[in-house]
Formats: structure tokens, sequence, C-alpha cells
């Protein structure tokens, strides 16, 4: 594969043309990240050692905070900033916007169908409130592509927003209400709707506005607030250009060129099997530039059809040996 058109990794039909690429992107990374090389070398990693894809080193996310994470020369595009409440804020480098665009919107196709079907309703007010979102970057495209005249973001405009959507529920207009948790929450608490039209997806994340909740609570909540039968997800972060989805319950897919492993709570450098909990370890082969292999700080477990869940968080005490070196 040629490093100039990652754009391949959208062609992806099995395992065998993933494991192909997701091997010659770890070669890549290896020789034109040098960030990523030292971490791979701290751990005496490298293309002699790494045979499976269980072999290839997982950068911890907290590197994002500290360093500039890329393998090319090009220049910067955009930078994409975290929305964390406290410490230092995660960012992440794009030399090519449209390698992001073809990910998040090859994927919202793979799981949804063709974005002109859909009005689109944003409420994150969180996100809108501030400068570098990949989110608001992402559903802002959704929005434009979707060309229906009643798409659009909302900050805390709960009014109208009910408003809206008592008129496309009436015009029987397929619609996506996509949410930040804690604004759908307060949505529910001052309007109850009876949507079966719409779709209602929540990002996750109380951002430090209300006391995080379990996702069954969540739902549930949303669940009788909307009058849906099932509330879907969306989970992405700022450090990786590729989205899963679920369509209830809490069980989430990926794209072909996305897969997620889980380590060892006790050991993040051993992977384990599915059905066991761990941290959640992604490869993202849509990050070429940056890094494809991320561990995030999220807890989860991986299911035999290749879906996973995500159970919680670790606490950063408990990641024990995650951070394995500071570089300089």
């Amino acid at each position: 594969m040629n490093p100039s058109d990652p754009f391949r990794i959208f062609d992806i039909a099995n395992s065998s043309d993933f494991e192909a690429l997701t091997f010659q992107s770890f070669h890549y990374q290896y020789n034109h990240n040098p960030i990523y090389r030292s971490f791979c070398e701290h751990l005496k990693k490298g293309p002699n050692t790494v045979q499976a894809l269980a072999d290839i080193p997982f950068l911890p996310i907290s590197f994002f905070k500290s360093k500039k994470v890329l393998a090319s020369e090009k220049p910067i595009e955009i930078v994409f900033e975290s929305s964390g409440t406290t410490g230092t804020l995660s960012q992440h480098h794009l030399v090519d916007t449209s390698l992001y665009e073809k990910s998040f919107l090859e994927g919202f196709k793979r799981f949804y169908g063709n974005l002109e079907d859909y009005c689109i309703l944003a409420l994150l007010p969180s996100y809108l409130e501030r400068k570098g979102s990949s989110l608001i970057y992402m559903v802002d495209a959704l929005i434009k592509q979707s060309n229906h005249k009643d798409s659009g973001f909302y900050l805390n405009e709960f009014e109208s927003l009910a408003e809206k959507l008592v008129t496309l529920e009436h015009e029987k207009s397929k619609t996506l209400l996509l949410g930040v948790s804690f604004a759908l929450l307060d949505f529910v608490e001052q309007y109850t709707m009876n949507l079966n039209h719409t779709l209602v997806m929540e990002t996750g994340g109380m951002k430090g506005r209300r006391k995080e909740i379990i996702r069954e609570a969540l739902h549930g909540q949303l669940k009788t607030g909307f009058g849906v039968n099932s509330v879907h997800s969306e989970y992405g972060m700022t450090e990786l250009l590729s989205q899963a989805y679920s369509k209830g319950e809490g069980i989430f897919n990926t794209p072909p060129w996305m897969k997620v492993f889980i380590s060892d709570p006790e050991d993040p450098l051993q992977i384990q099997g599915h059905n066991r909990t761990g941290g959640i370890n992604i490869i993202d082969l849509a990050n070429w530039y940056s890094c494809p292999f991320i561990a995030t700080q999220d807890l989860g477990k991986t299911y035999e059809d290749g879906s996973f869940e995500v159970l919680g968080r670790f606490d950063a005490s408990d990641v024990r040996g995650c951070n394995l070196m500071v570089l300089h």
C-alpha cells in the first residue's frame, strides 16, 4: 500500500484485507512516527517482533495530551481538541481532513443508509460552546449533506426543538436526533414526546453538567421521555477518526477499517479473549497519519461477532503500566 493513498482502507472486504493493511500501517507508523517508534522501542517491539495483530503496541491515549502524535511532514490542516473539564486537553493534528470526512460519511452510510433520507437535529451545547470539536466538525458535515431544510444545531432552544420534533413527526419525516447525554436528559425533564419516526442517538458524556449515571438508567429515562423503543449511541473520541455505533442495548459495531481489542487490566500489554472485561484498545486505520493504535481509558469487552460493549472508565491509577514512559 502506498502511504500516500490510505483511502484503500475503505475497500476492506474481509479480515485478511484488514490484517494486511494493519501491518502496512504499523510499518508506516514505525518508520514515520517518532513518538510511536520510541514507544515501540521502549517495549522492544518492532517489525521483526510484531507477527500478529495482538503483538502491535497500543499507544496510551494520554500521549495526545503531551505530544504531537504525527506520522507525516505534511502541513497541518486542522487541530481537534478534547472537551475535558480539567487538566491538559488532548490534541489531534490532522494533515488530511478528507480522510476524516470519508471515514465518518462512509461509516454513517454503512450503519444508517443514505444521509439524504434524514433530517438531522443536533443537541450538542457543550461542544457548540467551544472550538476544535471533531464531533461538531462531523455533525456539521452530516447536517449539510443531509440537505434537509430543517436539519440544524440546537444550543439550549428546547422549546423550538420540541416544536420541530412534533412537526417532523406529523410529517412522518425520517429524523435523527443526535445529542450529548446531559442535554437529552435536560430536554426530557421538560418535554415528553412520542416519537415514531425519529432515531434518538446519545454521544455520551455529562461533561461535568450532571452526575454520571449507568447506561441502562440513561437509556431508560431517554426511552420514556422520547417515547422510543431503543436509544442509539455513537462511540468516538478526539483521538479517533472513526466511529462505532450502537442501535440499542449499548452493543457497538465498528466499520471494517476499525477493530477493538481488550487488554488485561493487570497487564495492559496482554490482549485477552472475548467476553472478558479489560481496557479497550482500538485499531482505527483512518488515523493513518497520526496513530491508528490507541489504548483508550475505557473499560469494556468484545464478543465473537466483533461487537463490543463499553462498561466504564479506568481511574488513571488503575491502569498499571499503561503510561510506561514519558518521551522527551
